[in-house]
Parts: structure tokens; sequence; C-alpha cells
């Protein structure tokens, strides 16, 4: 299976990471953008870069700095005096994976930069449209502790990441491994390239097509609306955030070698695709995992033979 080859590539550099290379892989091929918040030094680039080298990919990096324009991210126009016109200069958008390393560091404004990029594969400078590469997918991460010098993302932007994914420490044993690897540097193993381009659209096509039953759409839209009558919630899940873990049912079931979702496919991927999405009332002091744990106790799970309408 295409997975288990690329998370044994990706675990020639990373370990320890195998959920998380899971969501990373889920929201590619659902064709999503994720969110992974976690502590620096946890490996979050290595990861990046190794998946775009493993599904033979270009891939960009943008530091985020509170100095960050938006002109930094997308490119800008410049005066050419051999032309005697203005040209565009493409940014490092223009790249098919792109790392936004800790983004919550970026102006407001900067961040707004990637808003149009994120849904609509496309950036506007100047008055003129440009089309980005397909596919595109922004990794973006975030330092959950620290609360100086950073600006927590908007709703809007939120509301963009597919997935947000959680990054730990990793066990004892995880961490021997990685100072074994490190020591060996010079006997590392090559990464390989298990994706071209045919095979990469075969599999967007089969996500596409993995059969949904009325019975699980009707979950989904109970659950979403759910959250928006829950007393703690006063910002509930939007109709994108539905459509979202629509999509992300369809890429779970492609991944445990099913041609139909089931509700397991959607309660196993709520927390990812909700909790950054969802806002609780401030007097509220459990987490937001944990309204949604509620929520889904409270939601009927439907029954039946979902190969079928």
């Amino acid at each position: 299976m295409i997975f288990e080859r690329l998370r044994e590539e990706v675990g020639k550099r990373v370990i320890g990471l195998d959920d998380v290379i899971r969501d990373l892989f889920l929201s590619f091929i659902c064709r999503g953008h994720i969110l992974l918040e976690g502590v620096p030094g946890l490996a979050k680039t290595t990861l990046a870069r190794t998946f775009s080298q493993c599904i033979g990919l270009n891939f960009s990096r943008i530091q985020g700095t509170p100095d960050l324009i938006p002109s930094d991210i997308v490119g800008g126009e410049i005066y050419d005096i051999n032309l005697g016109d203005f040209k565009y200069i493409p940014g490092p958008i223009f790249s098919n994976i792109l790392l936004v390393d800790e983004i919550n560091r970026m102006s407001p404004k900067t961040q707004s930069a990637l808003v149009e990029a994120m849904e609509e594969n496309s950036v506007s400078v100047g008055g003129k449209t440009y089309s980005l590469p397909t596919p595109f997918m922004v990794i973006a991460t975030q330092n959950p502790v620290e609360f100086e010098g950073v600006y927590p993302l908007p709703t809007a932007q939120l509301d963009r990441f597919m997935i947000k994914s959680k990054i730990h420490y990793l066990s004892e044993e995880e961490e021997l491994k990685v100072l074994t690897l490190k020591n060996n540097e010079e006997e590392r193993e090559e990464i390989n390239t298990i994706l071209d381009r045919n095979t990469m659209e075969e599999v967007f096509k089969e996500v596409d097509s993995i059969h949904v039953s009325r019975a699980i759409l009707k979950y989904i839209r109970d659950i979403v609306v759910h959250t928006r009558r829950d007393k703690r919630v006063v910002l509930g899940a939007s109709t994108r955030a539905g459509v979202q873990l629509l999509k992300i049912a369809k890429g779970n079931a492609y991944l445990e070698g099913r041609r139909y979702v089931i509700p397991d496919d959607v309660k196993d991927n709520v927390l990812k695709v909700l909790s950054h999405r969802i806002v609780l009332d401030y007097e509220v002091e459990e987490p937001v995992e944990s309204v949604l744990r509620d929520i889904l106790d409270r939601v009927e799970v439907p029954k039946g033979d979902f190969r079928y309408d």
C-alpha cells in the first residue's frame, strides 16, 4: 500500500511520529491543508521536507516573523528598466508543498495573504490573479506555549486548515533512536520517491469516488449541528467544517482499504477536523476535545450496511 511505503520512507528521517505522518498523508490525498501544533525541536520541518521528497513534489519554507510582509510570501511587482514596465516576481508560495513555520509569529496582515491561496489555489497581485501549482498544500506549524510576540490565528484562517495535528514529545526509546540516527548520519539511507504524477492523480480520483451513504451524510450533519446548539460553544462548526469532515472520512476509508465510509471514519477524525474550528464560552473550563467527545456521545450513530444508500 502507498501509505505503508510512505511511512517507511519518512521513517528514515523522522522517528516516532506515525500518527502525524498519517494525518499529513490524509490531508494530502483529500487536497487539504494541515496545522501542526507542538513545541520547537520536534522535527516538524524535517517531516514536511521529507514528506515532499517522498511524493516527488517541490518544497518551500517560510519562517514566520513579525516583520514579514505579504509580498515576502506571494511575491510582488518590481520595475524592469529593460522592459520599461513592472514585472511580477513570484514568491515562495509558488510550490507544491509550502511549510509556514511558526505561522502565529506573523502579523494578521501577513497571515491573511495565505487565505486566498488556501481556498482558491491562487494569489492576486497588482490587480492580476496567478494560479498556484497543483497540487498545493500548506503545512503550518505553531508553538502552543508562547504568548509573547505571537498573533493568534483568526477564525477565518483556522477554518482553512482541514486538520489540526498535535505533536508530542517522543518516548525514551524513540529519543534513543533519534540520537543513534544522528550519530551515524553518514550511514543514513537515501529517500526514495514513491509517487509520480499519474499515480497521485489516480489516488485523488479513488478518494473522490469513495461511496458515502445518506445515513453517513446525516451523521456528519448531526455532529456539525450539535456543535452549534451546545450551550458551552459560542461558535460552532461551519458548513465548510462539515464538508472537510466528509472529505477526511472518505480519505480515511481509502487508507483503511474500503470503498465506502463507515461511522468510525467520521468519529475517529472529529477531533482533528473540528477542535480548531469551534470556540468555547470563556467560562467553560473543560478543553474543546472534551466538549467534542461529549457531543459525539450524544449524537446517534447510524447502523446498517453502508455500502449502499
